[in-house]
């Protein structure tokens, strides 16, 4: 079965900057001559994650909300201790809890997404950072 790679760079903000991914994961998958399969939409660091949601002013506020209430950022935190200087430590641990990646069906060469989803990458970092993400597709 065939494999497809594109690797994507995006410029965030940090402190829950939100990237929608949709576009250029679409692309990806047009572009890739398969049009059955699956694709895996992957972020190569540890404080931020790749996730679906409905991706309106609202859901981005919300999602900000809770994640600040669920992992607060707290200079206690061992790897801001251990780390003088870091302050990211929370930025850790939610990206541990989101998980780095997402897998969505295609279908002749479209996903399979609902109405309102909509891939985005979270950035949970306290600063602004480049982050390389790998789009990988399989099928046929």
């Amino acid at each position: 079965m065939p494999v497809r790679t594109t690797l994507l760079q995006i410029r965030t903000s940090g402190q829950g900057h939100i990237e929608n991914l949709t576009k250029p994961v679409a692309d990806a998958v047009a572009q890739s001559g398969l049009r059955d399969g699956i694709v895996t939409v992957f972020v190569k660091h540890t404080t931020a994650s790749v996730l679906i949601i409905e991706d309106e002013p609202g859901v981005r506020a919300d999602t900000t909300q809770v994640w600040n209430r669920l992992i607060p950022a707290d200079p206690d935190w061992q790897h801001n201790v251990r780390n003088h200087g870091e302050d990211n430590a929370h930025s850790h641990q939610r990206g541990q809890l989101q998980g780095p990646s997402v897998t969505v069906p295609f279908c002749q060469g479209q996903l399979t997404l609902g109405s309102w989803q909509q891939i985005v990458l979270l950035d949970f970092d306290t600063r602004g950072r480049t982050r390389d993400l790998v789009v990988q597709i399989i099928g046929e």
